[in-house]
């Protein structure tokens, strides 16, 4: 039998490192495709914030490296919901399958919840900011297009 999961660790663990796979790694093991496809998009994320540090908001790259990292962060805290709320049968049943009944994992309790609001908190901020860059960016280079035009 594998080690038990707990359901308060996973969450966390989504949470404080969800955009780098930490989660799916605990749960899954290191040869799980999810945890490394969040890799390279926190990855370019992290270039686009380098860029933008560096060139400015005129980058034309920054825009749509930034919403990859903002996408791979925000997938993790849905993870850390996922997990955080899901029912302790339901998660002794998927991740510590043989556990004797009342052996499984601890029950998620406050940690896990607490996950949770951290984790709605984080990843409502970084969805609605990846979501105001881009469209600011867009229209602002649409209202470019459409002055030159008209010149």
């Amino acid at each position: 039998m594998s080690a038990v999961k707990s359901k308060t660790l996973a969450t966390w663990l989504a949470v404080v490192g969800g955009g780098f796979g930490l989660h799916r790694f605990y749960l899954h093991g290191l040869r799980d495709l999810w945890g490394w496809a969040h890799v390279p998009l926190t990855l370019l994320g992290m270039a686009g914030v380098q860029r933008m540090l560096a060139f400015g908001v005129d980058d034309t790259a920054a825009p749509w490296l930034l919403p990859l990292g903002g996408v791979s962060i925000v997938a993790g805290m849905l993870a850390a919901i996922l997990c955080g709320l899901s029912p302790d049968e339901r998660w002794d049943a998927r991740h510590n399958p043989g556990a004797p009944a009342g052996q499984g994992s601890p029950a998620g309790g406050w940690g896990a919840v607490l996950g949770v609001i951290a984790a709605l908190l984080i990843g409502a901020t970084v969805l609605l900011s990846s979501i105001t860059f881009t469209l600011q960016r867009y229209f602002e280079a649409e209202a470019e297009a459409a002055h030159q035009i008209s010149r």
